[in-house]
C-alpha cells in the first residue's frame, strides 16, 4: 500500500532532541479527515507526519481482511464524491484516475417491517412510479422535494464550507435569513411530512439520518438534504469499498513526502503552557509547530490532554453532552452467493417508533431491531474468494449504556440478527458462514476508542452544531486544530472531507500562508461530470 518509516526512523525524524523545524504539523489519526488534511499540507509545502494507533490506516474507514475476505469496517455508502473530487483536484490528482468506483443503481432497497418494499434508484421518474406503488398521493411530491432540496442545498452549503468560531460568525453569514429555507424548529419527519403522508414514504426519505446517529423525529430538518444528496449525486461503490479510498489517499499522501507511522498510539499530547508542542507514544516524542486532531474527539480530549487545560470542553461537560447511536455489527464471509439480494438493503421495524425509543431513550434491545445489510459481492466480487460472498450487517443500537452488558447480551443479539434476516429474505445464512467478526459497542469504545461506542460522535442537534460544536481551530488550546466527525461541519465522510480543507485553511492562514488556491468558502464549483460509465 505504501512505504512508512520504521517507529525508530521517523522517531529520529521527529524527536524532541533535534531543533524544531518550522512549518512541521504532526496528525493524530489515520482516517478520511487526517488523510484529507495531510494531502492538502503536503501540497502546501509543509512537513506532514502522521501518527496511527491501527496497523493500518484508515481509522473507522479501514478494511478488515481475513481469509480471502474484505469487508469495510466501518461506511460502506460513498456519497457526494464532489468534496473528495475537489480536494484531488486541489492536489492536482483525479479521483476517477486514482480510485474507480461505480454508481449503484437501485441505491438500495428498503424493506419495511409492516408492509412493502421500495427500490430506490437515481431515475427520478422510476422512482415516483415505485413510490406509487405503496401511496400513490404522494408520487406526485417527489420531484418538488429534490427540487426544494437542491435549493436548500445551495443555500446551506456556505455554511458547510467555512468555519464557526464564534456566534459572530453565525451572524456575519446572516444565518436568520436561512430560517425560512431550514426551519430548525421542526424535526426532519414533520418536515417530511409536508410531501409525503405515508410514513413508509417519509421513513425512505429520512433513514438517512441514521448517518448522523439520530432518529428523524428528533433530527433537525435541515437533514433532509442527505437524501436528496444521493439522489442528485449518487450512491456508489468504491472498488475495494470505501476503505479502498483511505488506502489510495494514504499512497497519493506518500508520494507528496507525508511520513505515516502505522502501529503506535499517542498516549499523551505535550504542552508547553497552554500550547501544543508535540506528542508522546511508548517509542518516544514528537516535537511539532502545530497538531491536527483526527482521533475521536471525545475520547482524545479525555485521555490525552489534562482536564485543567480545558474550559468548556471538561470530562465532565463531555459527559453531558448528547452523544449518537452506536451500532452492533456482524462482518460475515458466505460459502456461495446471493444474487437476488440488492448491493444495500435497509429493513425496518415494523414498529420503528418503538425501535428508536429503544436505541435512544429506553436503552435496551429491540425485538424486533432494524438493521442494514451490504451484499457487496453482487457489484465487486473480488471481495471474497471464488464461489463466495460478504455480507455486512449492521443494527442501530444504544451507545454503550448500563442496561446493557454486551458481555452478556452479544450472542442473543447475534443469534436474533441471524434471525431478522430471513425479512429481506436471507434464511440460510448460518450455516453457510465460513468466516464470521463481531463488533459490539463495547468493541468500539475499548478496541476503536470511541467514546461510549458512540460510533457517529457527538448528536448533530443544534445545539452541538457550527459555533456551539467543537472548533476547527480549538479554541481550547494553542496550536491544536481538529479534522473529523467530532468538528465543524459534522459527521459522515463527505463532511469529514469537508472539515479537512477548513482546518487546512484555517492553519495555513495562521501562519500566513496563501489560502487562494484552496477556494473561498462557499465559491461556485467548476462543474464536474458525474457520467454513468460506471468510474468515478
Amino acid at each position: 500500500m505504501m512505504s512508512t518509516a520504521t517507529p525508530a526512523a521517523n522517531n529520529r525524524l521527529f524527536s524532541s532532541s533535534r531543533p524544531s523545524r518550522s512549518n512541521t504539523v504532526l496528525i493524530i489519526g489515520a482516517g478520511p479527515g487526517g488523510l484529507a488534511a495531510a494531502l492538502l499540507l503536503a501540497k502546501a509545502g509543509l512537513d506532514v507526519h502522521i501518527i496511527e494507533r491501527l496497523p493500518h490506516v484508515g481509522g473507522r474507514c479501514s478494511a478488515i481482511t481475513q481469509n480471502g475476505f474484505r469487508f469495510d469496517l466501518g461506511p460502506t455508502f460513498f456519497l457526494y464524491p464532489r468534496v473528495l473530487e475537489r480536494i484531488f483536484r486541489l492536489i492536482g490528482r483525479d479521483l476517477r484516475k486514482e480510485i474507480p468506483m461505480v454508481r449503484l443503481d437501485p441505491q438500495y432497497r428498503i424493506v419495511f417491517g409492516r408492509g412493502g418494499h421500495l427500490d430506490c434508484t437515481p431515475n427520478v421518474d422510476q422512482l415516483a412510479a415505485a413510490v406509487a406503488r405503496l401511496s400513490p398521493e404522494d408520487a406526485r411530491h417527489v420531484r418538488q422535494f429534490l427540487d426544494d432540496n437542491r435549493d436548500k442545498m445551495e443555500k446551506f452549503r456556505p455554511c458547510l464550507e467555512q468555519p464557526f468560531n464564534s456566534w459572530r460568525d453565525v451572524v456575519r453569514w446572516q444565518m436568520a435569513k436561512l430560517v425560512p429555507t431550514l426551519r430548525p424548529w421542526k424535526s426532519l419527519d414533520t418536515e417530511l411530512a409536508r410531501y409525503f403522508r405515508d410514513d413508509r414514504i417519509r421513513l425512505a426519505f429520512s433513514f438517512q439520518s441514521k448517518y448522523l446517529g439520530m432518529s428523524p423525529f428528533n433530527c433537525p430538518s435541515l437533514f433532509s438534504i442527505l437524501s436528496f444528496l444521493e439522489y442528485e449525486y449518487g450512491v456508489w461503490h468504491p472498488y475495494g469499498g470505501c476503505s479502498a479510498v483511505s488506502e489510495g489517499m494514504a499512497r497519493i499522501a506518500h508520494e507528496l513526502g507525508v511520513s505515516i507511522t502505522l502501529g503506535e498510539e499517542v498516549r499523551e499530547i505535550l504542552f508547553k503552557g497552554r500550547r501544543a508542542i508535540g506528542v508522546r507514544t511508548a517509542q518516544g516524542e514528537y516535537q511539532a509547530d502545530a497538531l491536527i486532531i483526527n482521533a475521536d474527539f471525545a475520547h482524545a480530549m479525555t485521555h490525552l490532554v489534562p482536564n485543567r487545560l480545558r474550559r468548556k470542553w471538561t470530562n465532565e461537560r463531555i459527559a453531558r453532552k448528547k452523544f449518537s447511536c452506536s451500532t452492533f455489527m456482524m462482518y460475515l464471509g458466505i460459502e456461495g452467493r446471493y444474487d437476488d439480494l440488492p448491493h444495500h438493503t435497509i429493513y425496518t421495524a415494523a414498529d420503528y417508533v418503538a425501535n428508536l425509543a429503544d436505541i435512544e431513550t429506553r436503552h435496551v434491545l429491540s425485538e424486533d431491531p432494524s438493521f442494514y445489510v451490504q451484499n457487496a459481492c453482487i457489484t465487486d466480487p473480488a471481495l471474497a474468494p471464488p464461489g463466495c460472498s460478504t455480507l455486512y450487517i449492521l443494527a442501530p443500537v444504544t451507545h454503550q449504556h448500563p442496561q446493557v452488558d454486551w458481555s452478556r447480551e452479544a450472542p442473543a443479539f447475534r443469534a436474533r440478527l441471524l434471525q431478522q434476516l430471513g425479512q429481506v429474505g436471507l434464511s440460510d445464512v448460518e450455516k453457510r458462514i465460513r468466516f464470521e467478526k463481531i463488533v459490539t459497542p463495547a468493541d468500539w469504545e475499548n478496541q476503536y476508542h470511541v467514546y461510549r461506542g458512540a460510533t457517529f460522535n457527538l448528536a448533530h442537534t443544534w445545539s452541538q452544531m457550527l459555533h456551539l460544536r467543537p472548533r476547527n481551530r480549538f479554541d481550547e488550546l494553542e496550536g491544536v486544530y481538529l479534522v473529523g466527525g467530532g468538528t465543524h461541519p459534522g459527521s459522515g465522510l463527505p463532511v469529514i472531507y469537508e472539515s479537512a480543507r477548513i482546518t487546512t485553511r484555517l492553519l495555513l492562514q495562521d501562519w500566513g500562508r496563501d489560502t487562494r488556491w484552496l477556494g473561498e468558502p462557499g465559491a461556485a464549483d467548476s462543474p464536474i461530470p458525474l457520467g454513468v460509465s460506471g468510474l468515478h
